[in-house]
């Protein structure tokens, strides 16, 4: 006779075994991984304590515990991460999203124009109402005075980074999701997420600015694919585009120089403290999403020069980096001419994100 296993029986097995394979969370690792196998949240085990698991439900958390007992991270294991509001699919040879890069999408956040406050358009140039493409009188009747208004080579600039940046491969203007509106005296905020991964940054940002239309790149194919289906899953697609290049060499000439926020996670781990990190890190994830050379700072110098060029005076960028790497990151942002150079903690009081404007 088979024996029964409860969720109770199996939470407590799974638990001693994680413990015995030198699992940092041993309880947390099991919830996980029993709630995946039966389709429960973690506060339905505990109140299904006497339920048996089918024989189905058996294979799967044996399977699962199994890869955890390896050392495989939890979320490559259920496939999915929870982050800032939304939930994204993560998988293999794809960089999780962790805690720390929550704080770097408050900080980009933050650096927006807030909704009311945003920079009308002037008769000269188009305004986008939702999907639609009004024409310039309607514009012009709804426009609020704005640096634009009076500046008709911003206001030529504006309208050329607006239609390179929601142009699909085609070079037709892509019609961004039917359900965000944003009225017509406002222009979209035009926002680059480099070295995108997941998608995580720039799926959060469109998520919560629904007047934001941003373009991620990552130099990985695999980072790309899962980007696009991140992207698609939250219904995000036709505000989020994603391309696969070297840093911002994918963003659309006509664009450079109009963006009002440079977001990113870049390779930033210095090599020697690659080889100390933990070994779910250093066995699973992927080296090249990681590495950011002796002093951690090898991307970012290249970042840098790209983002001056990028922004529009006055837009601002947000950089997650390594804690030992910020104070020299700060310095070589203040000499690429960069100026409200800031550095923000993360929710372990660790020194993270850089942040600054371009010079108005």
């Amino acid at each position: 006779m088979t024996d029964i296993w409860t969720i109770k029986a199996a939470l407590d097995w799974t638990v001693g075994y994680l413990e015995g394979k030198g699992d940092e969370n041993p309880r947390l690792s099991a919830e996980w991984l029993l709630s995946e196998a039966c389709g429960l949240s973690r506060i339905e085990l505990y109140v299904n304590f006497d339920r048996p698991l089918s024989m189905d439900e058996r294979d799967a958390l044996r399977g699962f515990v199994t890869r955890r007992g390896r050392g495989e991270p939890l979320q490559y294991i259920t496939g999915e991460a929870a982050f800032r509001h939304i939930t994204v699919k993560v998988r293999p040879g794809v960089l999780i999203p962790r805690p720390e890069t929550e704080v770097l999408v408050s900080v980009a956040l933050a650096l927006l124009p807030p909704a009311h406050k945003r920079v009308a358009l002037d008769s000269t140039i188009d305004a986008w109402e939702g999907d639609v493409l009004i024409d310039a009188q309607t514009a012009a009747a709804e426009a609020a005075q704005g640096d634009e208004a009076e500046n008709p080579e911003a206001i030529q600039q504006s309208k050329q980074a607006i239609r390179a940046f929601l142009a699909g491969q085609n070079g037709e203007v892509a019609e961004p999701a039917a359900q965000q509106q944003v009225p017509a005296k406002q222009r979209p905020l035009l926002v680059a997420d480099i070295c995108t991964g997941s998608g995580c940054i720039a799926c959060s940002i469109a998520y919560e600015r629904p007047d934001a239309r941003l373009i991620a790149t990552d130099i990985a194919p695999e980072a790309v694919a899962l980007a696009r289906e991140n992207a698609e899953q939250l219904g995000l697609s036709g505000r989020v585009r994603v391309e696969q290049c070297d840093l911002g060499a994918g963003i659309p000439a006509a664009a450079i120089g109009g963006l009002d926020l440079v977001a990113s996670n870049p390779p930033y781990v210095p090599t020697a403290v690659l080889a100390s990190i933990p070994r779910e890190v250093a066995d699973f994830e992927p080296a090249l999403a990681l590495d950011g050379g002796r002093d951690g700072n090898d991307v970012l110098r290249r970042l840098l020069p790209w983002t001056s060029q990028a922004l529009r005076p006055g837009g601002g960028f947000a950089f997650e980096l390594h804690e030992t790497c910020l104070d020299q990151a700060a310095e070589l942002a203040r000499q690429a001419g960069f100026t409200q150079v800031k550095i923000t903690n993360d929710l372990s009081q660790r020194p993270r994100v850089l942040s600054g404007r371009k010079p108005v």
